[in-house]
């Protein structure tokens, strides 16, 4: 035998061995779980605007048998089965849009502030505001769809000091008038009367009342969807050629209430009429191709409608994380 061939058995004895010494060692590389979630916000360029959607946090609504009526229960089981989603819970995000257009900067919907009707996993604004890097001090406007607690409920801190200190604020008369009413809103929704006027009555001298069709702001136009709220409205965001419409609560859900969107919701003050008010904007989207963002879609919340069947079908647009 060579002195060569001695040597590479050698080295052949000695690097198996040296594997299976690896095969019993402890791994080196493990690191600890870090416990933190991603920053809670995503930006892209709306035309000549840059647009930023930051959360107030995941709402847990509870049983979907409950709050969508007019599915049997077999029917609610299966369209959320088929989409992949439980059947026990339906869980809301709180999409909030920031848009800056250079000269103002444009807050839509301020989630549910201190208030955990829901449980602790809202209230998040102040803080992904701060993960997005903006000033709550910088907010120009505010502009609500409507007065529920989850889209106005932000707007005053619970030292009752405002959380926007330079802004002014955009809703209907009809929902201010409706929700600072106690009489009107009932004994059965007291907590939203008293948000509403937690949070919107001490900022009444700063609220502009916007109307159906009115440009309120440069490139910002109100489009009435009542049913949900009695003034509720959705927004047509136009920038550089480009357009996007928040859709605030037309929607709820991005399947019980867009395959038969006849179906009602258990927090429309007017269901039927939210229906329909449901039906035509749906339409007139998915017809004109706009990008949507909802309000209470999974995160982020953009995406486009189209019609489908009887009803419509939410596409989520891909996230582009290069400005």
């Amino acid at each position: 035998m060579t002195q060569d061939v001695m040597f590479s058995r050698r080295r052949l004895l000695y690097g198996g061995a040296a594997v299976a010494g690896l095969a019993t060692a402890p791994a080196l590389a493990k690191g600890p779980m870090l416990g933190t979630p991603a920053p809670y916000f995503y930006r892209f360029k709306l035309g000549s605007a840059e647009a930023t959607i930051v959360s107030d946090g995941p709402l847990p609504l509870g049983d979907p048998h409950k709050n969508y009526l007019g599915l049997t229960p077999e029917e609610t089981d299966k369209q959320l089965t088929d989409n992949f989603l439980p059947t026990n819970d339906t869980v809301l995000e709180q999409n909030i849009l920031i848009l800056n257009t250079g000269d103002r900067m444009v807050l839509f919907d301020t989630g549910l502030g201190g208030l955990k009707l829901f449980g602790p996993t809202t209230g998040k604004l102040m803080t992904t505001l701060k993960q997005a890097g903006i000033d709550p001090k910088d907010i120009d406007a505010v502009v609500m769809s409507h007065a529920h607690i989850d889209h106005c409920g932000g707007c005053m801190a619970d030292d009752g000091t405002r959380n926007f200190p330079n802004a002014q604020y955009y809703i209907t008369q009809a929902d201010y008038d409706f929700w600072t009413d106690e009489k009107k809103v009932g004994p059965d929704l007291k907590v939203f009367w008293e948000t509403a006027m937690k949070n919107l009555a001490p900022n009444r001298d700063r609220i502009v009342f916007i109307k159906d069709g009115q440009e309120f702001l440069p490139g910002i136009t109100a489009m009435s969807a009542p049913g949900h709220t009695v003034g509720h409205t959705i927004f047509m965001i136009s920038s550089g050629g480009k357009q996007l419409c928040y859709i605030g609560d037309l929607t709820h859900h991005p399947v019980l209430l867009m395959q038969k969107p006849l179906t009602e919701f258990a927090y429309d003050t007017d269901p039927k009429q939210s229906a329909q008010s449901r039906v035509k904007a749906l339409t007139m989207l998915s017809e004109k191709r706009i990008p949507i963002l909802a309000y209470h879609f999974a995160w982020p919340g953009v995406g486009h409608v189209a019609k489908q069947g009887e009803g419509f079908r939410y596409y989520p647009e891909p996230m582009n994380m290069v400005l």
